[in-house]
């Protein structure tokens, strides 16, 4: 095979740099490169020995992974773009969203047509293709809320289906495609938006952005807008320092346990879960461990954010890892508290 090889539908590259197709600049290399433009290219290229012997590494945006080394096999990137209306009528449209779509412009686009739900996940980076895999939340809201189902190649059945909400298995931060990573191919999503949803505004700082903006009766764009001023405020843009937006989940623990830290830290924030479970911040937490701003070379925690891993420069990933498990070990030393990384770790 030519070192790289071109066709309408897709490009093969060997021995290719991910470097610019992960938003931590982390310079790794994959054998096998497949950049994928139309989604008809797919059981073609799945059909081929060496998709069949091996799973490929599926990379959307490459936010939310973290190279700590080469990638032997293939590289499976899904470029694909299109956003079809299903049906609709005055109160809901259904649509489904090709993989590769860009998750923000994709917000913004439902805003224009007046579809309201996604507006407290502006910003955040990714492809929709990338979204069910974590059930992306921010703001009160997950996506999993507005998820009808999820059109995927079946490695094991070798076949495109369509999974509904209930198969993919939601959770917080999690779903069904986490734990099966090497069986499924996310190829679009299927949603369902309302025009007259309730908008969420009792997230913490999200009504204080809006009052200082002037807005005294928020639509859905409104909300979109504070959403992404929050953010921008309080993330460092990847375009200008590497990073994988917020690298910790905020941990899950048992009630008893939530008290007692409360006992001990009255300032700790925490969220009660439905589930009995409470939610405490990661961010505090780490924070409070000293390693807010945390540098070693170019791997190093943000000033601006305590939860958000940086590289500010030619960090590698087994350098940025290796201080991500130091902030690891310091929040588990002074909490007792075990984070957990939000990015894939390869």
């Amino acid at each position: 095979m030519n070192s790289r090889a071109h066709g309408a539908a897709y490009t093969i590259s060997e021995n290719a740099s991910l470097r610019t197709r992960n938003s931590l600049w982390v310079e790794a290399r994959a054998a096998l490169l497949v950049e994928v433009r139309q989604e008809a290219a797919l059981p073609e290229l799945l059909g081929f020995a060496r998709f069949k012997t091996q799973a490929p590494l599926v990379l959307g945006a490459g936010s939310n992974i973290l190279f700590t080394r080469d990638w032997p096999g293939v590289v499976l990137c899904l470029d694909t773009r299109g956003i079809e209306v299903i049906d609709e009528d005055d109160a809901q449209v259904r649509l489904r969203v090709a993989a590769g779509e860009r998750w923000h412009d994709f917000v913004l686009w439902s805003l224009a047509k007046g579809w309201r739900g996604l507006e407290n996940l502006a910003l955040i980076p990714g492809t929709v293709g990338a979204a069910p895999i974590q059930n992306i939340g921010a703001y009160g809201v997950e996506v999993a809320e507005f998820i009808e189902a999820v059109e995927v190649w079946d490695r094991a059945s070798g076949r495109l289906a369509r999974l509904d909400a209930a198969a993919c298995a939601f959770g917080y931060r999690d779903s069904l495609f986490k734990h099966e990573r090497e069986r499924y191919i996310i190829s679009a999503v299927r949603f369902r938006l309302s025009r007259e949803r309730a908008l969420r505004l009792d997230y913490a700082g999200l009504g204080e952005e809006l009052a200082a903006m002037g807005v005294q009766q928020a639509g859905a764009p409104q909300v979109a807008e504070a959403v992404m001023r929050l953010r921008m405020r309080k993330l460092p843009d990847p375009a200008r320092i590497g990073n994988a937006g917020s690298f910790f989940k905020n941990p899950l623990v048992a009630a008893p346990l939530a008290q007692a830290l409360r006992a001990a830290h009255p300032q700790l924030p925490y969220w009660p879960e439905p589930d009995a479970r409470v939610k405490l911040s990661a961010a505090w937490l780490v924070e409070q461990a000293g390693c807010k701003g945390l540098r070693e070379g170019d791997a190093g925690m943000s000033a601006q954010h305590a939860l958000v891993l940086v590289n500010h420069g030619n960090a590698s990933g087994a350098q940025l890892w290796a201080l991500a498990q130091r902030v690891r070990e310091a929040v588990r030393a002074r909490f007792g508290i075990e984070l957990e990384p939000e990015p894939r770790i390869v």
